[in-house]
């Protein structure tokens, strides 16, 4: 049966980490699984994502509609085929960090974002959402190298917090907040339950 799963959260709250760990448990499983990036993924994605990461800066608009090329791209050509070959496939971020980064923090407006990224995926969403929570300041701390987006410090990191709480209590049957300040594999043993 297939799934597709995003692993969300702040800068730093280990969601690659998880992403690894919870494709070994469900491969463990027997499980066909598949990890996805955003932005990334696909060729098209990766040199949008050198260019969101690590370019000059941009226009918020600009960048949400980089994030919503690459995932459109991603969501065409690597996860849809996967889900339909019955795979599950885990995204370290999904369009959800656009609704937190670029529709909150950034202010334009989660319903907008929501909007051009709904019409970039076709109908390629995530079954569920599994936001990493953890302190903003601890996250930024465990970061190993600093982006332009994830240089923005602490109040930006802050202000996307509360969007991924705000999504969490309006979508609870699909976004739940997981406490990432625990053992990795207490977390990860935490989204198998979830997953079950």
């Amino acid at each position: 049966m297939s799934l597709y799963l995003a692993i969300e959260g702040v800068d730093g709250a280990g969601k690659s980490t998880v992403c690894r760990a919870l494709a070994d448990a469900l491969a463990a499983e027997g499980r066909v699984v598949r990890v996805v990036r955003e932005p990334g993924g696909t060729e098209v994605g990766e040199q949008i994502r050198q260019i969101l990461l690590h370019g000059e800066d941009m226009t918020p608009w600009a960048e949400a509609l980089l994030f919503a090329a690459q995932r459109a791209q991603l969501a065409a050509e690597v996860i849809g085929p996967a889900l339909e070959r019955g795979e599950v496939v885990i995204s370290d971020r999904s369009y959800y960090s656009s609704l937190a980064y670029q529709g909150g923090a950034r202010g334009l407006g989660i319903e907008a974002v929501r909007t051009v990224n709904e019409l970039a995926l076709g109908g390629v969403i995530p079954d569920l959402v599994v936001v990493l929570w953890t302190d903003p300041e601890t996250a930024l701390a465990r970061q190993n190298v600093i982006d332009r987006i994830g240089g923005e410090g602490a109040q930006f990191q802050r202000e996307v917090a509360a969007v991924y709480e705000k999504v969490a209590a309006e979508n609870p049957d699909r976004v739940v907040l997981v406490d990432a300040s625990r053992p990795v594999d207490e977390v990860v043993a935490q989204i198998m339950e979830l997953i079950r």
